[in-house]
């Protein structure tokens, strides 16, 4: 009989229905950050979690396929690098002219997704970035503790 790796097939079955639902709604945290409660870090914990849960109910082969730590690592170093121009942007004397643009677009709309100017484009590079981050560590974690684990037994 093969080995089933991951958990029991009702959890399995459980967080594909339900990882759909948690993306989004880490999305919109991110996204809605500048009207409500939350934002990038918020935002990206919950994504951050939804990839740690199905590292931990399919297991590390299947969330690897899906979602490599290269892909996480690029993404990290991507977000960062963006996150930065945005705020280096703020205190360059002058301004830029394709964020006052962002400004001048949005007069007028207040309480709608694209009224926070450059706010939300904070948000969503420090929502990927602190999802990409979050997961690395995590797996950093566990592979090391599987190393552990593996020179337990050849002690023994």
């Amino acid at each position: 009989m093969k080995k089933n790796k991951g958990m029991a097939d009702t959890v399995k079955i459980v967080t594909d229905i339900l990882k759909g639902f948690v993306f989004i709604y880490g999305v919109n945290i991110v996204l809605y950050g500048h009207l409500s409660p939350g934002g990038g870090f918020a935002g990206g914990l919950i994504i951050a979690f939804l990839l740690i849960l199905m590292f931990l109910v399919f297991g590390r082969e299947e969330i690897f396929r899906r979602f490599t730590r290269k892909t996480a690592h690029t993404l990290e170093t991507a977000a960062a690098v963006v996150f930065l121009l945005l705020v280096s942007f703020e205190v360059i004397p002058g301004g830029i002219g394709l964020l006052e643009f962002f400004e001048n677009l949005i007069t007028g709309r207040t309480f709608r997704l694209v009224s926070g100017g450059r706010i939300p484009l904070g948000n969503i590079a420090l929502g990927v970035k602190v999802a990409a981050s979050i997961f690395l560590v995590f797996t950093v974690l566990a592979i090391f503790r599987e190393t552990e684990k593996e020179e337990e037994k050849d002690d023994k």
